[in-house]
This record gives C-alpha cells, sequence and structure tokens, in this order.
C-alpha cells in the first residue's frame, strides 16, 4: 500500500490515495464523513474553473457517508470501498438523480434505477457524489464546440487545454481531487484518452467483464465502462469490487490487489513506438517519456523486445469511423429525425455521418475487426504485456479543433478497442506542467499483469506526488 504521511492531517484528505483513506477508514482514524467534506469543499474551491460536474448531490452524499460512518463504527465495514466518495459519467444512470449524457434532450430524463455498476459501487458502501460532465450522448467528433447546455471540462494541470473526451468530467475529477475515483466509458478511448490528458490512472478490462446495463449505448459492439483513479492501487481495488459480479457469460472473477507490489523481474514485455503508416510519429517528449519509462522497466528486471502492430494504428481506427457512427447512429435515429436542432454541433454531425455508412463498409470494417483482433492475440501471445502510446499528442488547446481532432483521432488506443484486450493508462511524467503517460495492454483475461507492471513502474517513479491545482 502505498503510504506518505502518518498523520491524518499531514495532507488535504481529498489528496489522500483511495488505498490510504480506506485504511485510515477501517483503522477508525478517519470517519467518511470528515472525507466527504472535503471532496465537497474542493469542488467548491475549484469546480468553477474546471467543470468537473453536471450536477453535485451534496445532501444524498452526506446522508450516504454519516451512514457509512455509523456501520463502520457498529462493526458493518463493507470493504474497501466503504465511505469512499466517488462520482460518474453523466451517461450512467442513477435512480432519482437526471441523467441528461451532457444534452438538452435529456435534461428531464430521471431513470428509476442505477446503472448496475453504480448499484455495485454503492452496496460495497462507496459514496456517490454526483454527475460528471462529458461530450453530448458520451460521444462527438473530437472537438469541443462550447454549445452544450453545460461547458465543458478544463484540464485541471492547465485550464486552457483540453481534457480529451468523452469521459471529460471524470479525467478531471480525480486529476484535482473533486472526486476520488470516477467511472467512464470508453468506445474507441474515452477512458484512455481522457486519462492521457489529465494524468489519471484510466483502465478498461476485457470486454465483458462488467455490465454495461444502466449506460447509454453509444457502439453496441465496441462500449465498455472503466474506472479513473489516482493510481494503479487504487484502479486495482475498484476493478476488484466490481469484478465481484461481472457480467453474463464473462470470464471468472479475479483478484487485482494481489497483483500490485508483486515483483517484475523476468516479464516478458513487448514495446511498441511507432504507430505504423498513417498517423504522425508521436510528440518528441511523449517519446522520451515512453523511452525513459522503459529504462526503468528494464532496471526492475523486466525483458524487453521491440516490435510493431500487426495492422497500423491508422487502419485501426479508419475501421472504428464506420463502425462506431454507424451503431450510434441506429441507436440514436429517432432523436436525429425529430430533435437534431436541439444537439450540440459534434453530436449532430456524427450521427449524420453515421446515417450516411453503406452496410458493405460496416461489413467490411467488422471483418478487418476480427483480423486486427486475431492478428494482436497472436502477437501479444508471447508477451506478459504490451507499452506503447496512449495519444500521440500533448493535451492540446481547449477550443483549437485542429489541435483537439488531432489529439482525439492520432492515437494508440482503438486498436485495442478492435481487439478486445483489456489496457491501462498512466502517467509518466510531466512536459512544460502537462502530464505525459503511455499505455499498457494485457492478454484479454489478463488484468493482473498489467496491474502488476503499471504499479511496479508507478512505486519507481515520483509521479503521483505530485497533484493538480488548476
Amino acid at each position: 500500500m502505498t503510504t506518505r504521511a502518518a498523520s491524518a492531517g499531514a495532507v488535504p484528505l481529498w489528496s489522500l490515495t483511495l488505498a490510504e483513506a480506506s485504511a485510515r477508514i477501517a483503522a477508525g482514524s478517519l470517519s467518511p464523513v470528515a472525507l466527504l467534506e472535503s471532496f465537497l469543499a474542493r469542488i467548491g474551491e475549484v469546480d468553477e474553473r474546471i467543470h468537473s460536474y453536471i450536477r453535485v448531490e451534496a445532501g444524498q452524499a452526506r446522508a450516504a457517508a454519516a451512514l457509512a460512518a455509523s456501520q463502520i463504527a457498529t462493526g458493518q465495514w463493507r470493504g474497501p470501498l466503504h465511505g469512499i466518495p466517488f462520482a460518474v459519467k453523466d451517461n450512467y444512470d442513477v435512480a432519482g438523480m437526471p441523467a441528461t449524457a451532457g444534452s438538452r434532450l435529456r435534461l428531464d430524463h430521471v431513470p428509476d434505477r442505477d446503472a448496475d455498476l453504480v448499484a455495485q459501487l454503492k452496496s460495497a458502501g462507496a459514496i456517490l457524489i454526483g454527475k460528471l460532465s462529458t461530450w453530448e450522448f458520451g460521444t462527438g467528433n473530437g472537438g469541443e464546440y462550447f454549445d452544450l447546455p453545460f461547458p465543458p471540462a478544463r484540464n485541471p494541470w492547465d485550464t486552457e487545454r483540453f481534457t480529451g473526451g468523452s469521459s471529460t468530467g471524470a479525467g478531471t475529477a480525480v486529476a484535482a481531487g473533486t472526486a476520488m475515483f470516477a467511472l467512464g466509458s470508453d468506445t474507441t478511448g474515452s477512458v484512455r484518452l481522457p486519462a492521457s490528458a489529465t494524468g489519471t490512472v484510466g483502465m478498461i478490462p476485457t470486454p465483458g467483464r462488467l455490465s454495461t446495463r444502466g449506460i447509454l449505448p453509444n457502439c453496441w459492439s465496441l462500449d465498455i465502462p472503466g474506472p479513473f483513479a489516482w493510481t494503479v492501487e487504487d484502479c486495482a481495488i475498484i476493478m476488484d469490487a466490481l469484478f465481484g459480479a461481472p457480467a453474463r457469460g464473462a470470464l471468472p472473477a479475479m483478484s487485482l490487489t494481489r497483483a500490485v507490489g508483486q515483483p517484475v523481474a523476468g516479464m516478458h514485455v513487448a514495446v511498441i513506438d511507432d504507430p505504423g503508416p498513417g498517423f504522425p510519429a508521436a510528440d518528441a517528449a511523449l517519446a522520451a517519456g515512453l523511452e525513459e519509462a522503459v529504462r526503468v522497466l528494464e532496471r526492475l528486471g523486466v525483458r524487453i523486445t521491440r516490435t510493431r502492430l500487426p495492422i497500423p494504428a491508422a487502419e485501426c481506427f479508419a475501421a472504428t469511423r464506420m463502425i462506431g457512427p454507424a451503431e450510434t447512429a441506429a441507436i440514436h435515429e429517432k432523436e436525429l429525425k425529430e430533435q437534431a436542432d436541439l444537439m450540440g454541433f459534434a453530436l449532430r454531425d456524427k450521427l449524420m455521418g453515421g446515417s450516411l455508412v453503406r452496410a458493405v463498409d460496416y461489413l467490411a470494417a467488422q471483418r478487418l475487426r476480427r483480423t486486427v483482433a486475431d492478428e494482436i492475440d497472436a502477437m501479444l501471445r508471447g508477451f506478459d504485456a504490451l507499452v506503447t502510446f496512449g495519444t500521440l499528442h500533448l493535451p492540446p488547446r481547449l477550443g483549437v479543433e485542429p489541435e483537439m481532432t488531432a489529439f482525439t483521432i492520432d492515437t494508440m488506443l482503438t486498436p485495442f478497442n478492435l481487439s478486445g484486450h483489456p489496457a491501462l493508462v498512466q502517467c509518466t511524467g510531466f512536459s512544460n506542467g502537462l502530464p505525459l503517460h503511455w499505455q499498457v495492454v494485457g492478454n484479454r483475461g489478463d488484468e493482473a499483469s498489467i496491474i502488476r507492471l503499471a504499479s511496479a513502474y508507478e512505486r519507481a517513479t515520483p509521479w503521483r506526488e505530485k497533484r493538480a491545482q488548476p
């Protein structure tokens, strides 16, 4: 477990790791009420500048924290998430709470039941603070156009910078300390892209491990939920809680916290530092950060092999441009026909484009997806894990469309959406105050090797000691 200070007052409570806060709560030295109040105060202090939240439910959260404190005091501790504050992207349903998905079309939509993952976290005793900013319907075309009913989230490392999409508020909240952890969703990078931009840990598991019930669908065949956390250990704790009741037909549950801190000497890791033809090389700072991170692994005894993607990242992205918009248009055809005038530009642009995708092109993209999955699976089978970039660029200026679009499109994320492999993004340093990152990918069903490798890197580097101060 990460430890920094012996006394509860040494650092602000909102800046504790989840593991630290959980240990203090279990030991009786920290009350869930005090922890929640620290996050509510932090929201009041910074959220007007970063817009991580669409809705804060302080009253409900305080009642839940008081109940958690009472339960723990009487010996009813439920586990490491009991009393821990979290928030969810606003495409998740929460009973009795508006689920707007950032859209005028859904301002009055109030679900009567929780999304499965929200219900699991509440059952584990976690305290829901509220709903987080997102691109409209949890999707878009890669840009921000300032035409939605809620202001876009801003990057807490530099509020003039982009947060990535579409889980914009989730990355911002965890980086800035307005939530201890958050849930987002990823179709072609929408967890890992904001994690890249905000210096947080963002993870997607093997498809099928986590339920999507109660999450507004974007693309049936690619959607996958995932958490944001400050540390790899925190991410493992969250995933273990969610793995406790995996989706029907999913792989057997496993414990990821047991992988945290395990030695990595002897692991065999593939390194990909070239996206292949069609995309530019990574920004120089990201490339240097990747190389230094690889050297850290080598010092830890990891065996490194350089390799290439079997199919260029640009071709993988092109396939997702046929699959994603077409499926989104099919899901939201009625809204496009009847309420397009209420949509923001990004959603309307994507739905109109998706409506024009030919069936033959969609089917060809799905055939290519099978090839990508088979070939990446074959490549990874000889390795414990793979490391590469997430996006190929540093966080761009908010509102500068060519920069935002390049950040969103020029990535190494979509190959692993198509292939169905678990992946994690984590911080690998900073350049001019902006976070650097890499992506760690595992074999299907082997999230534990990702956690093992990423936690070893994290413990060997100082990057988690620096918090964003918007």
